[in-house]
C-alpha cells in the first residue's frame, strides 16, 4: 500500500485513447515529429513528393538552417501575463501571422486534402491558400469554409483559362490573389524523377508494392474519388484522364511571363494581389511600384532552384527598401512560433508555411492540420513571453541578432 501511495504521489497514467490519430498526435511534440510520423504512413514516393526540394537539396536545407542562425536578445521583468498574437493582413483578421501556403497534389498525403486545411485554416483563424493545382475545386473549398481565402494562379500560355480560374475565385468570395512568379519552368526535383513522380506520373510496380506496404494510405487512396487537378479538369479536358490534365498543364508554365503579366492581372482582379516567388530586393521594389500590395520572399520550399537565396535572409533587406509600402509574407522553412517571431522582428508582417501543414495531413488527417497550428499559436505565444513582448507591435528589431 505504502508503494502504490509513492508512486500515486509522482506518477499519472495516461487516459486510453481510442482514437488512432489522437494516439499519433499524443507523442508529436513539434512538426519535426509529425514529419516523422507522416515518413511512416506515406509511401516513399508520397513522402518524398512533400519532402523534397530540387536537385542537391541545398537550399531546402538552408531554408531551415538560417532561422539557427538567429538569436533572442529577450527583455526578462516584463509583465506577460497577456500576449496577442493577432494581426491584420490585407484588411482581413488572422489570430496571428501566419498564412497556409498553396499546395499543389494536396490529396496525395490524404483524401480530404485541401478541404481538411481549409476547414483547420478556418478553425484556427488564419487564410488560407488553394493552389491552381489543387486537388479540390475553388467551389469545393468555398463550400467548406467561410475563412479568409487566397487563390494562387500562374500566368499560363492559355489566358482565358486563367482568366475563368480569377473569375471563379471572385463569384466564390476568395479574398486574394497569389500569382507564382518562379515557375517559367518546372525545377529538376530529383527525388521525384527517381518515384516517378513528375507531371504527368511516369510509375512503376516498385510504387504498386511502395502503396501496399502502407495499407492505411492505401485504404484511403483507393476508397475515395480518383485524384484529379479539380480546378482545371472539364475546360477542354472532357474525356481526359489526369494523367493527360498533368500533361496539359505542364505545358502550360508560359516562359515569357513577363512584368506586363502583373498589370494584366491586376487588370481582371480588384482584390489584395501578391507576388509568389520574389528573390531579391529590386524585384520586391518593381512589384510594389506596380501597386502590388503583397510581396511573397520565397523560393518555392527549394524545390525550383538550387542555390537560390533563403528567403529569412531576404526580410530585412526588403522591410527596408520598401519602408511599409506592401505587406511582406516570407515562406521556406518554418518549422516552430520561435521562426515566426523572429521573422516578424526582421520586417516580415507574416509567415506562410506549405510543408509543415502537409507533415500534419500526412500524420493525421485533418486533425493534423489542427495540431500544427496549434503548435505554431503555442510557439509564438511561449517566444514572445520569453523575450518579453506581449503584441506583434512590440517585436522589434532589437529583439533578435544575427549570431
Amino acid at each position: 500500500m505504502g508503494f502504490y501511495k509513492t508512486i500515486r504521489s509522482v506518477v499519472r497514467f495516461r487516459s486510453i485513447e481510442l482514437d488512432r490519430a489522437a494516439r499519433r498526435l499524443r507523442t508529436a511534440a513539434d512538426i519535426g515529429d509529425l514529419r516523422r510520423i507522416a515518413k511512416r504512413r506515406l509511401p516513399a514516393g508520397v513522402f518524398d513528393y512533400i519532402d523534397g526540394g530540387a536537385e542537391d537539396e541545398r537550399t531546402l536545407v538552408r531554408n531551415s538552417e538560417a532561422f539557427g542562425r538567429i538569436e533572442f536578445r529577450p527583455n526578462v521583468l516584463v509583465d506577460v501575463s497577456a500576449i496577442d498574437t493577432s494581426t491584420t493582413l490585407f484588411g482581413a483578421q488572422a489570430s496571428m501571422p501566419v498564412m497556409l501556403a498553396p499546395t499543389g497534389f494536396t490529396r496525395i498525403a490524404q483524401s480530404q486534402g485541401e478541404l481538411a486545411v481549409a476547414r483547420a485554416a478556418e478553425r484556427a483563424g488564419v487564410p488560407y491558400s488553394l493552389s491552381t493545382m489543387g486537388t479540390r475545386s475553388i467551389e469545393e473549398v468555398a463550400a467548406v469554409s467561410d475563412g479568409v481565402k487566397w487563390f494562387q494562379v500562374y500566368t499560363w500560355k492559355d489566358r482565358g483559362l486563367v482568366k475563368d480560374l480569377v473569375a471563379r475565385a471572385a463569384a466564390a468570395g476568395f479574398h486574394g490573389l497569389w500569382l507564382t512568379v518562379d515557375t517559367a519552368v518546372l525545377g529538376r526535383r530529383e527525388r521525384d524523377h527517381r518515384r516517378g513522380l513528375t507531371l504527368p506520373p511516369q510509375l512503376g510496380l516498385d510504387t504498386i508494392v511502395d502503396g501496399a506496404l502502407h495499407p492505411a494510405w492505401l485504404l484511403d487512396f483507393v476508397s475515395n474519388e480518383p485524384i484529379r487537378f479539380a480546378n482545371i479538369v472539364g475546360r477542354d479536358d472532357d474525356g481526359r484522364d489526369p494523367i493527360d490534365i498533368g500533361r496539359h498543364a505542364s505545358e502550360q508554365f508560359d516562359q515569357s511571363l513577363s512584368w506586363r503579366d502583373v498589370e494584366w492581372l491586376q487588370s481582371i482582379w480588384d482584390g489584395p494581389l501578391m507576388l509568389k516567388g520574389i528573390q531579391t530586393v529590386a524585384d520586391a521594389e518593381r512589384a510594389v511600384s506596380l501597386g502590388v500590395q503583397g510581396v511573397g520572399l520565397s523560393n518555392h520550399g527549394g524545390r525550383q532552384l538550387d542555390d537560390a537565396p533563403a528567403p529569412i535572409e531576404l526580410v530585412e533587406p526588403v522591410a527596408q527598401a520598401l519602408q511599409g509600402r506592401a505587406t511582406i509574407v516570407v515562406d521556406g522553412g518554418i518549422r516552430r512560433g520561435s521562426d515566426v517571431v523572429k521573422a516578424i522582428a526582421l520586417g516580415a508582417d507574416a509567415c506562410s508555411i506549405g510543408r509543415a501543414y502537409l507533415y500534419g495531413l500526412g500524420a493525421a488527417g485533418e486533425p493534423g492540420v489542427d495540431h500544427v497550428l496549434r503548435l505554431l499559436r503555442s510557439g509564438i505565444e511561449r517566444t514572445m513571453a520569453l523575450t518579453g513582448r506581449t503584441s506583434l507591435a512590440e517585436i522589434d528589431r532589437d529583439l533578435v541578432r544575427w549570431r
